[in-house]
């Protein structure tokens, strides 16, 4: 609410008596006098004081000389409005708007005497001007938005709560997220907090106001921002210990949640006083589990300890709303235990037509302004309603920090005393409808009824909502300016009709705020949350964007206070070279909105012609979308595989290149470009995962004739086709005789491998004939066609045994088909038709099971025998535990029978199989280079392979050490020896035997194989301790890698054993990449366990580590194994584990921070201490020990208690808090004591609470004793600060010298006060 102001008057005008003002017959006002006030003071005394008097004199000559000056009277004060503004202004008692005083000739102590009553009886209600930073305010949620939440504040204001200013634990998840967000911005937007689980509309909480400022709008008036903190710092902010008495209202944020109940935070500084809500006291509909920490509450306090420094806290509004149970305030200690939510009793002194006035305590003021004393929205006149001298229940909400005397501003509305929602129902309290749903913001009301006239201020309205009015403000009820309101005359009296737009809704208030000017009712929109998606809207331009490359977007508004950005590629159907040509500011638009996002304030908007004038559906949502259905869309992105197209709101979906038209594309770049409006027809629709496949072919197309060969196709015929496209991983051909398009995916096109069918389809060609073709599958739906040419299902086909549809299926006969599916139950196995059984995992063969993927792949062919049928389900189960019967002239399980011969050999002299025997010197061709291996042929369909262990002799010969196969090439022969058949199930080779296939032979292109006579292969049992290999890595693992010394034998090399280099050790990855060779030593063989240990570290170094090999100042390479708060543990060898203590971590112990070293991280580190009897090590990592760092050393050394002086100031790390002080870690194995005496300079009463394990602390050493290897240190400041200033003592105390201090206790006599470092 807000008093009038005075509009003119000299600087000490408020203390001039007030003149008579004419009598009001609007309302008589009652009044009572206090009790200490009499009527008429013995011997005509002045009730005035003598300040009062004194303003009155100095007024008074300022008139005369005035008069004196100019021969005019002295100019009287006019009372006058506050500027109309959003908040509700109210005048003075006599409710006018203006109100010119009678001037009188002389100004009489009596009358003097009634302006001062006058002026400290005044109500005065919360205003935007008397809201000032400090105030508190009680406010219910009205919005929850995604980085504040809004509070609706008394008389129609509302106050803003940033994200970082709700509480202290909030306000580290923040930071929190921010931190892990950095670098990562395209999932930010997923990562975001959100503040619905935080807060309820409607609920009750208690701000601070931060700031209240005015946010610059370009081309209009300032508008108002009113910053608040729910922080219960300064939420609670002037309360003192003594403060937290039962009944009172406590704002306290959840610092943890426990199983019984909640542990609050108070924002008491260094929490002496603590709270904690029980799970009962929470209310019905919440959920302990739901509650986030962080979360605030406003909270009855229900009980104390018996020491007052643990308070039982509700937030259950049944119970705080409940005055009748008494709960509210009786007793208070101090005249700050009245916060903003506290209930309290009152005694009513006065009564007018603008509020109520009463004091609370008998000491305290209190007003309830026009409207929280229900003035203006009740039926019947306050003066019936209470009386004078009562006592009655009332809510503080509001405080004035800069009146005096002190005042408060409190609530007599049903709702705020219940702090319950205002109901939309005056016969139903529980109403389950919120006043915003009943009644929308931006509703138009065509026939408002006026009810009640407010001069001055605005109108009361009936809008149609039971139990809830509406209020119009005097600036709001036309276009121009109204100078007064009357109740029995005008267009405005009560009873006229009108119509009024709903702009809004104060919760603490209980009212709908209206607008009846025409313009407001006019607008298309009010709100963001008003514009919807797909709306053609008129707009002018506000703003033209501009960057480095020209013009890059529109701002453009579409209605008072709503604008909306057009992106560049939305300025026409066509690319503008020169859009500012055609767009100007101030320029009319006509625009569709293409998405909103309300809790942003951002809509975008587009002004393609394509869209805005087109009368097809506006898809907004994958769940509204069918399959078939037409709309158009704008493409946001293009590549070689299709084009992304964005429709309305955040619907998008996927133009592959093979439905862009019905003619091949090869590149959809050339044909189509960004910002393009296409209309595309839904293929597929996926609502759940948000996908959608769309379609610019026109159907129209496929007409009767292309059907009626669509349906004539017969699944498991062979057919012939013309190649029209070539896809990523598919074929698109195109039928005989009946022109239907078909696809043939690459895996399709052989039984063999994934490279083989890549190699087969690299040969296909756009417009090549291809026969022998098989429909495998049809959708006429879909007009989907698939075909397969895998030799097999071409083969079944052919003899009638491939499976069209279930009858097809035969208990026992055997099956071709090809693997769709792999689980871990088994292999889903499909045919034709659609048709697929099940290949359990027992029916796999055993030496299969244990393969990855059972040793197959996706779409591998596959043949399999019927285990059982299922009729009634039409399922089946299939075995390969059968033995397979081969087919003469045709395929088993893919593989084709070889008779031996061979075909092109590269040595140009074999010529059966059967030459290729052990020991065989023969040449080879590179087919390809691998990491590990060289894959090799020795005749067409003869395929072989060289290991990189078998390609060379010594490290010498190796160009590339990381790398040692880069220097062989494709198609390069080479002159090999035959070593045996290569096993790919466990990757070994076997000697020679034929399986009745073509074999993959194990080859050695080692230089010294082929000039020996005698062929030796290397295996496990002949490898000896202390011999040197050649080895090439072939796996990285976490902490070791794993190298070949020949194609059968592997062995394992720990990351301490790689290199005498530590700095390669960091990053193995890198640093010893597959394939790179290394000189290693063998140091452990184990044929028995299949296990073989060997190091790459110089000879010097290969001897194991132990504690007799340790000396102290050694740097040697360790492995982090573990990390903890306090300490790093170091593993140097397979018996040795070393400990780095916090003390040694760093030269400097404030950047001392364990958790820099990571699991398994290899460093240097320093040998500290040796304790062989017990074997422990303990190491440093200061870099002044490890690298011979030049830094300065801040925090040194120190190894006993002989390297401690007396006097000497250093600094350690807290080892343990004990009964009789504390005891310090100042090195590896030397530690100081702190007697509770010498922890501080002033008496600390819970000094155990100042310390905790692992803080730093600075303190000057007072006594050591190197016999006994004990250091006494002593932490006050006096002996640490050279600069120190001792505390206060009663002797320093002098008079007018100024002090600070804290208030201990208040008392009816006085305030004790604890001064601030003085010696108390």
């Amino acid at each position: 609410m807000s008093s009038m102001k005075r509009k003119s008057g000299s600087a000490n005008e408020d203390s001039r008596p007030s003149k008579k003002p004419k009598p009001s017959t609007a309302s008589s006002k009652v009044a009572v006098l206090p009790k200490e006030e009499p009527s008429f003071p013995r011997g005509g005394a002045s009730v005035l004081t003598p300040l009062e008097q004194k303003q009155i004199q100095i007024q008074a000559k300022n008139d005369v000389l005035f008069e004196q000056e100019t021969g005019k009277k002295a100019p009287r004060s006019e009372y006058e409005d506050d500027e109309n503004e959003a908040d509700i202004a109210i005048a003075e008692d006599t409710g006018l708007g203006k109100v010119r005083r009678k001037p009188k000739a002389k100004a009489k102590s009596k009358d003097a005497a009634s302006s001062a009553k006058e002026k400290t009886t005044r109500i005065e209600g919360l205003s935007y001007k008397r809201l000032v930073p400090g105030s508190l305010v009680l406010g219910q949620v009205s919005q929850i938005n995604q980085y504040d939440i809004a509070l609706s504040l008394p008389n129609n204001l509302t106050g803003y709560v940033p994200i970082t200013s709700i509480s202290d634990q909030l306000t580290a998840v923040v930071e929190k997220k921010a931190h892990d967000q950095t670098g990562d911005e395209d999932d930010a937007e997923e990562k975001d907090l959100d503040l619905k689980p935080y807060f309820s509309v409607g609920q009750y909480l208690r701000a601070y106001v931060v700031s209240t400022e005015k946010e610059a709008a370009s081309g209009s008036k300032g508008k108002r921002h009113i910053e608040l903190s729910l922080n219960p710092r300064q939420a609670n902010a002037g309360l003192q210990e003594s403060g937290y008495v039962v009944n009172s209202m406590i704002q306290a944020s959840v610092k943890s949640v426990e199983d019984h109940g909640l542990i609050m935070d108070l924002g008491v500084e260094g929490n002496t006083i603590r709270g904690f809500m029980s799970s009962k006291e929470i209310g019905k509909n919440l959920d302990l589990a739901s509650i986030q920490e962080g979360t605030v509450f406003l909270c009855l306090l229900t009980g104390l300890s018996s020491n007052g420094n643990i308070v039982q806290l509700s937030a259950d509004t049944q119970k705080t709303g409940d005055l009748k149970k008494g709960h509210f305030l009786t007793d208070a200690p101090t005249i700050d235990c009245f916060p903003p939510g506290t209930a309290i009793e009152i005694l009513v002194s006065e009564i007018t037509r603008s509020g109520v006035f009463g004091k609370a305590m008998g000491v305290l003021d209190v007003t309830a302004d026009l409207v929280h004393s229900g003035a203006m929205a009740a039926g019947k006149e306050l003066e019936k309603k209470y009386t004078v001298g009562e006592r009655i229940k009332a809510r503080v909400i509001c405080t004035y920090p800069d009146a005096e005397p002190k005042k408060l501003g409190i609530s007599l509305l049903d709702h705020v005393l219940s702090l319950k929602p205002k109901p939309t129902s005056a016969d139903v309290v529980a109403e389950s409808k919120k006043p915003t749903e009943v009644l929308p913001t931006s509703t138009i009301v065509p026939n408002a009824k006026v009810v009640k006239v407010e001069p001055g201020i605005g109108l009361m309205l009936d809008i149609g909502v039971k139990g809830i009015r509406g209020f119009v403000h005097i600036s709001r009820i036309c276009d121009g300016k109204i100078e007064t309101l009357a109740q029995d005359t005008g267009p405005y009296k009560v009873g006229s009709v009108h119509k009024a737009r709903v702009i809004g809704y104060n919760y603490m208030d209980g009212l709908h705020i209206a607008s009846m000017e025409p313009k407001v009712i006019a607008q298309p929109f009010l709100n963001f949350e008003d514009v919807p998606i797909g709306q053609t809207v008129k707009g002018t331009i506000e703003k033209i964007l501009i960057n480095e490359k020209g013009i890059n977007g529109l701002i453009v508004s579409i209605a008072d206070g709503i604008t909306g950005l057009v992106p560049e590629i939305h300025f026409s159907d066509i690319h503008l070279q020169h859009p500012e040509k055609k767009f100007k500011v101030g320029s009319t638009v006509t625009a569709r909105v293409l998405s909103t996002i309300p809790a942003k304030r951002q809509i975008r908007l587009t002004l393609k012609k394509t869209l805005v004038n087109s009368d097809d559906q506006t898809w907004t949502s994958y769940d509204s979308l069918q399959v078939g259905a037409e709309a158009p869309g704008t493409i946001i992105n293009i590549n070689t595989s299709g084009a992304v197209v964005q429709f309305y709101g955040f619907v998008r979906g996927f133009l592959p290149s093979a439905e862009m038209s019905e003619s091949y594309i090869e590149d959809p770049r050339k044909h189509f470009r960004m910002g393009q409006v296409v209309k595309v027809r839904v293929v597929s629709v996926d609502a759940d995962a948000r996908r959608m496949i769309v379609s610019c072919k026109d159907p129209s197309v496929f007409g009767t004739e292309q059907q009626e060969q669509l349906q004539k196709l017969v699944v498991g015929s062979t057919i012939s086709g013309t190649v029209s496209e070539k896809a990523n991983e598919e074929i698109v051909l195109e039928l005989e005789r009946s022109r239907l398009k078909a696809i043939l995916p690459f895996e399709h096109l052989t039984d063999g491998s994934s490279q083989k069918s890549a190699s087969a389809a690299k040969k296909i060609r756009v417009g090549q004939d291809m026969t022998d073709l098989v429909i495998l599958s049809k959708a006429e739906g879909k007009r989907l066609v698939q075909l397969t040419s895998k030799p097999s299902l071409v083969n079944a086909a052919r003899s009638g045994k491939l499976i069209r549809s279930f009858e097809d299926v035969r208990d026992g006969v055997e099956i071709d088909g090809y693997v769709n599916n792999i689980r871990p139950i088994g292999i889903f196995v499909q045919f034709a038709g659609g048709i697929s059984g099940l290949l359990p995992k027992n029916q796999i063969p055993d030496d299969a099971v244990t393969l990855p993927d059972f040793g197959m792949r996706k779409y591998q062919s596959i043949s399999a025998q019927v285990l059982s049928i299922d009729y009634a389900g039409e399922r089946f189960l299939l075995t390969k535990k059968v033995k397979s019967t081969p087919k003469a002239g045709g395929t088993m399980g893919g593989d084709k029978v070889f008779d031996g011969s061979l075909s092109n050999p590269v040595d140009g002299v074999s010529s059966n199989i059967d030459d290729f025997c052990l020991g065989k010197l023969t040449k080879a061709k590179i087919d390809s280079a691998k990491q590990t291996q060289l894959n090799v042929h020795l005749a067409d369909g003869v395929q072989g392979r060289i290991d990189m262990s078998e390609s060379f002799d010594r490290m010498e010969d190796i160009k590339d050490q990381k790398a040692p196969l880069k220097a062989y090439r494709p198609g390069q022969i080479l002159p090999v020896r035959i070593l045996g058949m290569h096993d790919s199930r466990n990757h070994k080779f076997l000697p020679i035997t034929h399986r009745g296939k073509a074999p993959v032979f194990e080859l050695t292109a080692k230089p010294s194989a082929q000039m020996s006579t005698d062929l030796q292969i290397l295996t496990l049992d002949q490898v000896l301790v202390g011999s040197t290999h050649l080895v090439f890595v072939n796996n990285v693992a976490e902490d070791y890698v794993w190298v070949s010394l020949s194609p059968n034998v592997r062995g394992r090399i720990k990351a301490l054993d790689l290199s005498d280099d530590v700095s390669l050790l960091k990053d193995l990855g890198k640093n010893f990449p597959v394939g790179r060779a290394l000189d290693a030593e063998v140091i452990n063989v184990d044929p028995s366990n299949d296990r073989l240990d060997l190091t790459a570290r110089s000879k010097s170094s290969t001897k194991p580590l132990t504690f007799s090999d340790l000396s102290l100042g050694a740097v040697l390479p360790g492995r982090v194994t573990k990390v903890t708060e306090r300490q790093v543990l170091v593993q140097l060898s397979e018996s040795i584990l070393g400990v780095v203590n916090l003390v040694d971590l760093a030269d400097d112990y404030s950047t001392a921070d364990p958790t820099i070293f990571k699991k398994n991280q290899i460093d240097r580190f320093c040998v500290r201490h040796v304790d062989a009897p017990n074997k422990r090590v303990f190491l440093s990592a200061r870099p002044s020990k490890v690298l011979s760092s030049s830094l300065p050393v801040v925090d040194r050394e120190m190894n006993a208690a002989a390297d401690v002086q007396v006097n000497d100031v250093i600094r350690g790390f807290v080892k343990n808090v004990a009964d009789n002080g504390i005891f310090v870690s100042i090195g590896s194995n030397v530690t100081a004591f702190v007697r509770i005496s010498d922890l501080s300079d002033l008496f600390v009463k819970d000094w155990k609470s100042e310390f905790e394990v692992d803080q730093l602390v600075e303190g000057r050493v007072i006594e050591v004793d190197a016999a006994s290897n004990h250091v006494r240190m002593s932490l006050k400041k006096s002996h640490v600060d050279s600069h120190y200033q001792p505390p206060l003592t009663f002797n320093d105390m002098a008079v007018e010298r100024i002090v600070t201090g804290k208030i201990r206790k208040v008392e009816d006599f006085g305030v004790f006060i604890v001064v601030d470092n003085s010696a108390n």
